[in-house]
């Protein structure tokens, strides 16, 4: 669940205030929304123009610390293989720092990855459906027409963006870092009732925020990143941390994998 403390120890610009502000944070939010607009229709020159030139990175739970340009290299891959992500935004808010060059772009979202599995073998692994009478397992069909099933991963999150106004490029905003809060997730059966089991080996070296998410995604020979933030404890902590120097003009370090 999430945490009931407030992470935040200031109040920033996030309503309101003069217009100057609000043009500001209205220029943050389109960066937010530029992820699912152009990156789920593959416009990758309209996606990399939303990031700064040079050393910019996002995270995710498939790839890991990436520049945004091995980002988008590997996106392009997997599209050609048939990795099937999407993103419904779900609301976004951004928060300007105190010198009004700074800001963090908070993007609520929804991460659906679609699936496709071939059925277990029918003398032992089996297929979770849920019939009539409540849930139960039974051994998944297979005919000479339907050898996969279909599933989602839905997993709803946060995107939080750091943005930086740049004087050299006309004070245009661009996205330095993309990293999320993985907040919960859950399997969908795309013909109501075909879904796959994940074994507790799978499941428990997961964060919760994103295990069913991670466990699919490991199927297919990702290496999940296991130092994300969710929906409280230790690192989401520190990334409330990290979110408060940025604004403050402060250093960031968002290279968690393997220190924790």
């Amino acid at each position: 669940m999430t945490s009931p403390q407030d992470p935040h120890t200031q109040l920033y610009s996030h309503i309101n205030g003069q217009t100057s502000d609000l043009l500001d944070r209205y220029a943050v939010s389109e960066l937010c929304k530029g992820w699912p607009v152009y990156r789920d229709a593959s416009e990758w020159q309209n996606y990399r123009d939303l990031f700064t030139a040079e050393g910019a990175y996002v995270w995710t739970t498939w790839s890991g610390p990436r520049t945004v340009d091995e980002f988008i290299s590997i996106s392009k891959a997997g599209k050609e293989k048939g990795v099937f992500i999407m993103h419904r935004e779900c609301g976004t808010l951004v928060e300007l720092g105190k010198d009004k060059t700074r800001a963090i772009g908070k993007m609520k979202a929804t991460i659906t990855h679609r699936f496709k599995f071939s059925p277990p073998p029918t003398n032992g692994a089996q297929a979770t459906t849920n019939g009539t009478n409540g849930a139960h397992h039974h051994e998944a069909r297979q005919t000479e027409d339907e050898d996969e099933y279909e599933f989602d991963v839905d997993c709803d999150c946060r995107f939080i963006f750091f943005a930086e106004k740049n004087a050299s490029t006309n004070n245009e905003w661009k996205t330095r870092y993309v990293k999320l809060f993985y907040e919960k997730d859950k399997v969908v059966p795309v013909d109501g009732f075909t879904a796959p089991r994940f074994s507790k080996a799978e499941l428990e070296k997961i964060p919760r925020g994103y295990k069913y998410l991670g466990a699919a995604q490991a199927r297919l020979g990702y290496e999940i990143d296991l130092d994300l933030p969710t929906a409280s404890g230790k690192l989401w902590d520190r990334m409330y941390g990290e979110m408060e120097k940025w604004l403050n003009g402060g250093k960031v370090d968002l290279f968690w994998e393997g220190k924790q």
